[in-house]
């Protein structure tokens, strides 16, 4: 079996990418999408290649995630609780979107994630 795993880097991705290949003797590739985290990802993909992950992508996808999810968000007025913007639970589907990409290109047989 072969699962693709949104990564972070933190605790929760780190365990749940040992437990996966672990429980299920998956093969684990780890992908992270660059939204602008900038020097949060420096060292990422060591990390997750020391452990467990036979791969680690890292996308690039800053200017899809401005265009087609952060601009949109800005134009309908979207705020939580009407003062609170929405900038990580906004990033989840263009995360996901990056992972199906990963998933597809790999023959991946699920994606999992840590949220």
């Amino acid at each position: 079996m072969k699962i693709v795993v949104a990564y972070s880097g933190g605790l929760d991705t780190s365990v749940l990418l040992t437990w996966l290949k672990e429980t299920y003797s998956a093969d684990v590739i780890a992908f992270c999408a660059d939204v602008g985290q900038g020097d949060e990802l420096d060292g990422l993909e060591e990390k997750a290649l020391n452990t467990g992950a036979s791969k680690c992508f890292i996308g690039d996808m800053r200017e899809e995630f401005a265009r087609d999810f952060i601009f949109p968000m800005f134009q309908a007025n979207a705020l939580y609780e009407g003062r609170y913007l929405l900038g990580t639970s906004i990033a989840r589907p263009c995360i996901a979107k990056g992972m199906l990409e990963i998933a597809l290109q790999e023959g991946a047989d699920a994606i999992a994630h840590g949220a």
